[in-house]
């Protein structure tokens, strides 16, 4: 698996001879691209103000997400493909844990979370293919191996499940609670 990893990595990654025209681009979208996955919650919230409660709970899960993923990181402390002198790394980044990627669990989390829902699918698939790009992108740079990223949607659909169950026993107490006091029939 290693192997593999690595030699995706080889593959994706800019190396030591990035494309002078992919490299500014890549850098771009690594930095970016998880505010631009934010910014369309934003206007989730904004536009569809049916949803704003469901967007909220898919933000405060998003920000649970981050501390899991890190708290993940930091107790494997896999080092990234530039501690390990296999690229440069582009972008300014911390000689940190690598996997899971943060980024990749926090934006296919709201990916996965936002796809539960049908009023909010589109915007779904969007941040999917955001996650997506910016996951390749933080590979390209240096920061991520391809292996970080997917460890990233796994721990994303671990999440979405805990949040689907969490929905269903809020749904059940809520049914509960109105239905409380009321006579047996």
């Amino acid at each position: 698996m290693k192997t593999l990893n690595f030699a995706l990595f080889q593959w994706m990654a800019a190396g030591f001879e990035p494309s002078p025209w992919l490299l500014p681009l890549a850098s771009a979208i690594a930095v970016a691209g998880a505010w631009a996955g934010m910014a369309l919650m934003g206007g989730a919230a904004w536009r569809r103000p049916s949803e704003r409660g469901y967007v909220m709970a898919a933000l405060a899960f998003a920000a649970a997400t981050a501390m899991v993923a890190h708290a993940i990181a930091a107790a494997l402390n896999l080092p990234r493909p530039f501690m390990l002198g296999l690229s440069p790394a582009y972008i300014a980044h911390g000689a940190r844990g690598s996997l899971p990627s943060a980024h990749a669990s926090v934006m296919f989390t709201v990916a996965l979370v936002f796809l539960l829902r049908a009023r909010l699918r589109d915007l779904g698939i969007g941040v999917a293919a955001l996650a997506v790009i910016t996951g390749w992108a933080r590979v390209y740079v240096g920061v991520h191996f391809p292996a970080d990223i997917a460890a990233g949607l796994l721990l994303a659909v671990v999440m979405m499940g805990i949040f689907a169950g969490l929905q269903r026993l809020c749904r059940h107490v809520a049914l509960r609670v109105a239905r409380w006091g009321q006579p047996l029939a």
